[in-house]
C-alpha cells in the first residue's frame, strides 16, 4: 500500500514539474497592458485621417424637352471602410443629390418654350481645411434655367469631424451658451463696408447676426471663412462675398476642446 502511494506521489511530482516547465516555454498572449515601467511604450494606432484620401466621384446627366445637362463632382473618402469615412461620403452624396433634385424640380416648372440656351447645373467642390480630423468642404454651384437673364450661383459648405464621425455646426466651434454671432456679424459688416460692392442699407440685413445668414462657413488655416451668397449682401454683379475672420478675433469665444482648438494654442 505504501509502495503504491509512493508511486502516485512520484508521478504527481513529475506532472507538476512538467506543467511548470510548459508554462514557461509556451507562447502567451497578454490580456492587459504591462505595468512594468521598464517595458517600451505601446505604439498608438494611426489616426483615421491619415488612412483615407479624398477622391472625386463624377456624375453626369442630360435630358430633352426641356434640354438640360448636369455635371457634378462629389467628394468621397477612400482607403478605409471605417463607418465614419462612409458617413462623410454618404453625407456628400446626399448634399449633391439635394442640389440636383432642386434643380430638376425647378426645371419641371419651367415653361417649355423654344430657347437658344439649354438649362444646366454644374457642381464643383474644394477641401479648404488643413490636413487633420476636420474636413471643411466648399462647393461652387452654378445653375441656369432656360429663359433666365443670367446663371445663379450657390456656395453651400459642409464641415465634418472625422474623429467623431459627425457633421459640425457653427455653434460647435464655440463655448456653450456664448453669443458668437454678434462678434462675427460685426467683423463681417466692417469688412463688407470697406468693399466697393454696394453694401448699402438695402443689403445690410443679409449680414445681421442670424443663423440663416451664417450657414455657409469653412475652417481654413487663415481663419473662419464666412461666405455670403449672391444678392445676400450685394447686388448680383458683385457676386458672392467671402470674409475671413482671423481666429485671434474669436479667441475668447472658441471652445478650447473643439474643432478650432489647434488654431488658438
Amino acid at each position: 500500500m505504501n509502495h503504491n502511494r509512493n508511486i502516485f506521489l512520484a508521478i504527481g511530482l513529475i506532472l507538476t514539474i512538467t506543467l511548470a516547465c510548459g508554462s514557461l516555454t509556451a507562447p502567451t498572449t497578454p490580456t492587459a497592458m504591462p505595468t512594468s515601467t521598464n517595458m517600451p511604450p505601446t505604439a498608438t494606432s494611426v489616426p483615421l485621417y491619415q488612412q483615407v484620401t479624398v477622391s472625386t466621384i463624377s456624375f453626369n446627366d442630360s435630358g430633352k424637352s426641356p434640354d438640360y445637362t448636369i455635371t457634378a463632382q462629389i467628394p468621397a473618402l477612400e482607403g478605409n471602410s471605417d463607418p465614419r469615412a462612409a458617413a462623410f461620403t454618404t453625407a456628400m452624396h446626399d448634399l449633391v443629390q439635394g442640389l440636383i433634385d432642386d434643380f430638376k424640380k425647378n426645371l419641371a416648372q419651367n415653361p417649355v418654350t423654344p430657347v437658344k440656351a439649354a438649362s444646366y447645373l454644374d457642381i464643383k467642390f474644394s477641401v479648404v481645411s488643413p490636413p487633420g480630423n476636420i474636413l471643411s468642404v466648399k462647393y461652387l454651384v452654378e445653375g441656369y434655367l432656360a429663359g433666365m437673364a443670367h446663371p445663379y450661383h450657390l456656395n453651400p459648405t459642409f464641415n465634418f469631424d472625422l474623429e467623431s464621425g459627425k457633421e459640425l455646426s457653427l455653434a460647435d466651434l464655440f463655448l456653450p451658451n456664448v453669443d458668437y454671432l454678434t462678434p462675427i456679424s460685426k467683423y463681417c459688416v466692417a469688412e463688407l463696408t470697406r468693399r466697393d460692392i454696394g453694401f448699402t442699407s438695402d443689403f445690410a440685413q443679409g449680414a445681421d447676426p442670424k443663423p440663416e445668414n451664417y450657414k455657409n462657413w469653412n475652417i481654413t488655416v487663415d481663419g473662419l471663412v464666412i461666405t455670403f451668397d449672391e444678392y445676400q449682401v450685394a447686388p448680383y454683379v458683385a457676386g458672392p462675398q467671402a470674409v475671413t475672420i482671423p481666429y485671434t478675433e474669436l479667441k475668447g469665444l472658441i471652445d478650447p476642446n473643439g474643432a478650432l482648438a489647434q488654431f488658438i494654442k
